[in-house]
């Protein structure tokens, strides 16, 4: 089976009935958890940015207080995973201020970790492309944010 395009899909939805796109929505919920995430934030979070983003960054911190340390095997898979879910969280918000946010917690967090991600090449590249979109994101925002951001940003190079 072939996937119709977003425009086909935009069209059919128009010509639905309010109950049937709830139908729809509902049916949708019930077979990924990303879809069950991405209306839970529409519904509830969306409306309060900066609660989201808070409880995100909990998450980040407890899910960085469960790396398993013993080796940077260990490390890599679990920096990469918290990474993931990142992303996907980001992914929800399309807000270029959550990204600048969450991805400088994140550098913050792998920075502040221990044992120092600075012995692994691969943790010090994650980190390096982490920095490295973060600056290209806080070009393209309001001159007062690129300096508060900028300033942050500093504090993690340094």
């Amino acid at each position: 089976m072939k996937a119709a395009s977003i425009k086909e899909i935009k069209e059919e939805l128009k010509s639905r009935s309010p109950k049937e796109l709830l139908d729809f929505c509902l049916r949708l919920s019930r077979f990924k958890k990303e879809n069950k995430e991405l209306l839970t934030y529409l519904l509830w979070e969306a409306a309060d940015e900066n609660s989201y983003i808070k409880g995100i960054k909990t998450e980040i911190r407890e899910d960085f207080e469960q790396i398993n340390t013993q080796s940077y095997y260990y490390i890599k898979k679990s920096v990469r995973k918290i990474l993931r879910n990142i992303r996907r969280h980001i992914r929800y918000s399309k807000k270029k201020e959550t990204e600048v946010e969450l991805l400088l917690c994140f550098c913050l967090e792998l920075k502040s970790m221990s044992p120092s991600f600075q012995n692994n090449v691969s943790l010090q590249n994650i980190y390096a492309r982490q920095i490295n979109l973060i600056k290209k994101i806080v070009e393209q925002l309001h001159e007062d944010l690129q300096f508060d951001y900028g300033n942050e940003l500093e504090n993690l190079v340094d």
